[in-house]
């Protein structure tokens, strides 16, 4: 059970619903993502309840974790089945937080919540159309989000990899990229999505790997936690779903301790946000 979310409440008065997503299937690197899950559950032990930039605890905030949709070697499949799962989370009027697994399980959380933005912090571009033959490897996942009907535009945050083919796919007016250098100068992705609905997506190695080493794919020059932290904050507050992926066992806890992080920055943010639309309205 993720730390802080509650046991004593159903799904119908919950906020937000964690699931877990193992998906191992198509790392073209370092396997360990089946592992992320409960890594990230583990290495969240540690943190403390409250949280004094929002004033808000997090066992207040209405999470509960319903464990893991185990995965298999069939992903098409298994999208199906879990896109199902998290559908049911939004039926409920509640969050669907998902824990990877690898950045393949995005698809179907975006599926079940329809945003218009695509926000996705991540090293690489996933803008592939195939990756040694596979159409469903992660290395596809964000080219199958460009081609949803609902989705307006994908947003890049902290890429710095990617084939010829992708960079140029990346110049289309529906995909923005974002640098590492971009956030530096003071890039505002609140201002950039605007009053548009949004699915955030974390795939660690957006991190530089110097802080966070325990992904599949690592790729020098990456964002710090810190910039990390800073985009989930800002960004949590129009989001409709959110996914922290790429996760693996291969470190000693500082990469799940960095998601963890980032899944109570998110909530508390989230959360936050929401307290302050339902005052304004009032």
């Amino acid at each position: 059970m993720f730390p802080g979310s509650r046991e004593s409440i159903e799904r119908d008065d919950a906020a937000y619903v964690v699931i877990g997503a193992p998906l191992d299937v198509s790392t073209s690197f370092l396997p360990g993502t089946r592992f992320g899950p409960d890594r990230i559950r583990q290495f969240a032990r540690p943190f403390d309840d409250y949280d004094r930039r929002t004033d808000l605890h997090f066992s207040a905030c209405d999470v509960i974790d319903e464990g893991d949709v185990r995965a298999w070697n069939d992903t098409t499949e298994y999208l199906e089945w879990l896109n199902g799962e998290l559908t049911t989370i939004t039926r409920d009027d509640a969050l669907p937080v998902l824990l990877g697994g690898e950045h393949t399980i995005s698809r179907a959380g975006v599926d079940a919540v329809t945003p218009d933005v695509f926000v996705c912090l991540d090293a690489h571009l996933d803008l592939r159309q195939t990756y040694d033959g596979n159409t469903d490897s992660h290395a596809t996942v964000t080219h199958h989000i460009t081609e949803m009907d609902t989705i307006e535009e994908v947003i890049i945050i902290g890429a710095r990899a990617g084939s010829e083919a992708e960079w140029e796919r990346a110049t289309a007016p529906d995909v923005t990229i974002v640098s590492p250098a971009d956030i530096t100068a003071g890039f505002d992705v609140s201002t950039w999505i605007g009053d548009r609905s949004s699915y955030l997506s974390v795939d660690i190695d957006a991190v530089d790997p110097g802080f966070a080493p325990g992904t599949g794919t690592p790729e020098p020059g990456g964002i710090t936690p810190q910039n990390a932290r800073e985009i989930v904050r800002t960004a949590a507050g129009s989001a409709v779903g959110f996914d922290i992926v790429e996760v693996t066992d291969r470190d000693d806890g500082q990469t799940a301790s960095l998601a963890g992080k980032l899944v109570r920055d998110f909530v508390y943010s989230h959360r936050a946000a929401t307290i302050q639309r339902t005052d304004n309205e009032t």
